[in-house]
C-alpha cells in the first residue's frame, strides 16, 4: 500500500520521513533505533493518521529488527549468528533509507519482515 490517505502536506510529510530517519540515532544514543521513532510518533500521532501510520510502521520495524538481532547474537553461538547479524544490518540500513524517502514523497510504506506490535 503505497497510496496517501489524502493529500498530505509538506509537515506530514517531513514528521512521517523522521518517524523512519530517527532511527539512525541509535549510532548516538543507546536504544535510540527504538526511542527515537517512538518519541516522534507519540508527539505528533494525533496530529495527522499519515504521522500515526508511518510512526507505528517505524517503531514495529525497529522492534521487530531488535527481536532479529537477539535471535542472531544468540546464534552466533554457531557461527551463523555473525553472518545474519552482518545481513541484518545491511537490511535495516537499506529500509530505513527506503521507508524514508517513501515517506518525503507523501507514501505509506510498510516494511519488509515485520511484526505488527502496534496497530
Amino acid at each position: 500500500m503505497n497510496q496517501p490517505f489524502y493529500p498530505v502536506s509538506n509537515e506530514e510529510r517531513t514528521y512521517g520521513m523522521l518517524c523512519h530517519i530517527l532511527a539512525f540515532s541509535g549510532f548516538i544514543v543507546p536504544f535510540g533505533t527504538i526511542i527515537g521513532p517512538l518519541i516522534m510518533w507519540l508527539i505528533k500521532k494525533d496530529q495527522s493518521a499519515f504521522i500515526n501510520d508511518q510512526g507505528k510502521e517505524a517503531v514495529n520495524f525497529q522492534i521487530s529488527c531488535a527481536i532479529y538481532a537477539i535471535v542472531g547474537a544468540v546464534l552466533c553461538l554457531i557461527v551463523i549468528g555473525v553472518f545474519l547479524l552482518i545481513a541484518l544490518g545491511i537490511f535495516w540500513i537499506i529500509f530505513v533509507i527506503i521507508g524514508s524517502v517513501k515517506a518525503n514523497e507523501g507514501k505509506l510504506y510498510r516494511y519488509p519482515m515485520t511484526l505488527r506490535f502496534i496497530k
